[in-house]
């Protein structure tokens, strides 16, 4: 399943749709302005809150958080000794690790598990300027989690820059 982002509206405080490659609403993200800390959530069509994305606060090399129903899910955080600049680490809190890795600012680069292809981000496919899909290539793989870990790196990507 494809989701298209727009990629124009990733500034805090602004709220905007995801859609599915049907060109239905499937996710909404709601930027909280006025807050200390970077902070989104992903929320379904019915306005239920599935992810909280939060900046850590005091973190060294620059992290993000990914929470479900107040619980942490998983840190994201730049590889620390990869060569590749644009290389990411997911950790989940089950001890379980993603790998991303790619051209992260030209929005071209995967979502690993194991060696595993989970997700697939890329402008590559579309025609329409200041947009990206996100291709979730596992059927039984958590959508949302996919997403938001695209939305962090590249938040975390283009600060670094």
């Amino acid at each position: 399943m494809k989701y298209l982002v727009r990629d124009k509206l990733f500034a805090i405080g602004d709220d905007y749709w995801i859609e599915d490659e049907d060109g239905r609403h499937a996710f909404l993200v709601d930027g909280k302005a006025l807050r200390l800390r970077d902070t989104l959530e992903l929320k379904a069509p019915d306005g239920r809150v599935l992810i909280t994305l939060r900046e850590k606060l005091l973190s060294l090399r620059g992290a993000m958080t990914v929470e479900r129903d107040e619980r942490p899910l998983a840190t994201v955080r730049r590889k620390r000794l990869s060569l590749l600049r644009n290389h990411y680490r997911v950790t989940m809190a089950d001890g379980t690790e993603l790998d991303v890795s790619g051209r992260i600012l030209d929005r071209e680069f995967a979502i690993e598990y194991d060696g595993e292809l989970l997700a697939h981000i890329s402008r590559r496919w579309l025609r329409v300027r200041d947009t990206y899909a996100v291709d979730v290539v596992r059927e039984d793989a958590d959508a949302a989690l996919l997403i938001a870990v695209a939305v962090c790196v590249i938040r975390m990507a283009e600060r670094e820059d």
